[in-house]
């Protein structure tokens, strides 16, 4: 994207294979593709889908999966079919809809294999509602309806750790090439990226395989923390960025026999990790950036914005924060905002308004952690903004100073989080009833799941002592 107005460069759109069998086949045959892994994101963000010959593929038949992956929760059961409707316990098949601008190859499969990300539709060709990338296309088919252009920019924080087999114990930071393993409170250093060059280069080497446009990469705050910033354009395409960048980073990992994780909090006295999201809003006619007046003052729609994040982020943020995990990371002193205040270059607001040319006025999300699905994240961000417009809402003033001082507001855990969300009718009619009643069902279900298991703390201090 250009500075000015969030216009995506020729390069950017650099990949992509055509519509037809035809020019399919010959995107194929110029990359030897052997293989193509048909992937669905489904509820957690998790690739599921089918691997099938490449030339099977070519042919563009349908991909057919049980309408039960968008049922499953991370720890594989099944819930939230009875809104669905009685049919659907038959494991009906949807129809799996290639978006063929998404092909890209699989730089780290033993056989040349493409990948390809599906639409989930319906046998009638109508989109499947609870589909993660069908949510975000709804959004984004609401603000087009006001011509609208949302230009998102996410930027992914995860850490490396050494190999661990045994959940019980642990993680730790890998050991880097100077023998010694990563060490934390080395936020920007440079010599702690070096640490793990091999890695990186990897990273970067898989990118540009995969036409994916890495902005930068950084040393977090954790030991073996790292981020990669993406640059800006359309919200589908930089969720499916993201989709396809936790794949590449994992993969890349496993090659230099570490891990990397993308758990909201994955060591107990190192900072989390987020995915924060910077939002402008482009005018379809003009091209122009909606939060700027034309003498260059904030628009009246970006406090809109603005409000409608501070008023309906904290019913959302079981779409940010999705785990039980996740809200070990939103904790004071942690590092993470815990607050909907905004701020003029503040990063302790949970939104900040960054550094930037007028005609580039945005708004970046700080709440959302690295363990989101990047579509619904991107999904419930744009819908709180939405409200806001729509409803002409009004922020409160910005914070001046430490907001990390300021009272804790937003849920304290998954079960406050997901009562916040069914209580808020307005957020859930934007993202859909249908999802939300799933998605929900899903979250329950797992929150219910890891209130059976007994942790160390639990054993240590209670064992002997109550």
């Amino acid at each position: 994207m250009t500075a000015d107005n969030g216009a995506t460069s020729p390069e950017a759109e650099a990949y992509g294979a055509g519509a037809t069998p035809d020019t399919i086949k010959t995107w194929l045959r110029e990359h030897r593709i052997e293989e193509v892994d048909c992937a669905v994101p489904d509820i957690a963000g998790v690739a599921r889908g089918k691997t099938m010959p490449a030339e099977k593929f070519a042919k563009l038949g349908a991909v057919h999966l049980p309408i039960s992956i968008f049922h499953q929760t991370i720890t594989g059961d099944y819930v939230g079919f009875e809104e669905d409707g009685e049919s659907l316990y038959a494991e009906s098949d949807l129809m799996m809809v290639p978006d063929l601008s998404t092909i890209r190859p699989a730089p780290w499969a033993s056989s040349p294999t493409a990948q390809v990300i599906h639409d989930a539709t319906w046998q009638n060709g109508r989109p499947v509602e609870i589909a993660p990338r069908n949510v975000l296309k709804h959004v984004l088919e609401l603000y087009d309806r006001e011509g609208w252009v949302p230009v998102v920019a996410p930027e992914l924080e995860f850490y490396l750790t050494k190999t661990n087999t045994d959940p019980d114990y642990p993680l730790e930071p890998p050991v880097g090439r100077s023998g010694r393993k990563g060490a934390g409170r080395q936020a920007y250093s440079l010599g702690a990226v070096d640490e793990y060059d091999k890695i990186v280069d990897d990273v970067y080497e898989f990118a540009e395989v995969q036409y994916l446009k890495i902005d930068t990469i950084i040393q977090e705050g954790g030991a073996a923390q790292l981020e990669i910033n993406l640059l800006h354009g359309d919200a589908v395409n930089l969720a499916d960025q993201v989709f396809f960048f936790k794949r590449t980073i994992r993969e890349a990992a496993f090659k230099q026999n570490c891990y990397a994780t993308f758990m909201a909090k994955p060591l107990e006295n190192e900072p989390g990790s987020a995915m924060h999201i910077h939002q402008s809003i482009v005018d379809r006619k003009t091209g122009r950036n909606i939060f700027t007046k034309d003498d260059g003052s904030p628009s009246g729609l970006f406090f809109n914005f603005l409000a409608g994040q501070q008023t309906y982020l904290p019913a959302a943020m079981c779409l940010f924060a999705p785990y039980v995990n996740s809200y070990r990371r939103l904790v004071p002193g942690g590092a993470a905002p815990i607050n909907v205040e905004w701020g003029h270059d503040n990063r302790s607001a949970g939104l900040r308004i960054p550094i930037s040319p007028d005609s580039a006025r945005r708004v970046e999300n700080r709440l959302p952690g690295s363990d989101s699905n990047p579509y619904l994240a991107i999904a419930a961000s744009l819908a709180c903004g939405y409200l806001g417009m729509k409803n002409a809402l009004e922020p409160r003033e910005p914070v001046v100073g430490n907001a990390y001082r300021n009272d804790h507001q937003l849920p304290r855990g998954l079960l406050e989080a997901l009562i916040a969300l069914e209580e808020c009718e307005e957020l859930r009619g934007v993202l859909g009833k249908r999802f939300s009643h799933v998605y929900l069902a899903l979250k329950r279900s797992e929150f219910e799941e890891f209130m059976r298991v007994i942790s160390p703390w639990e054993r240590e201090h209670l064992l002997l002592s109550v």
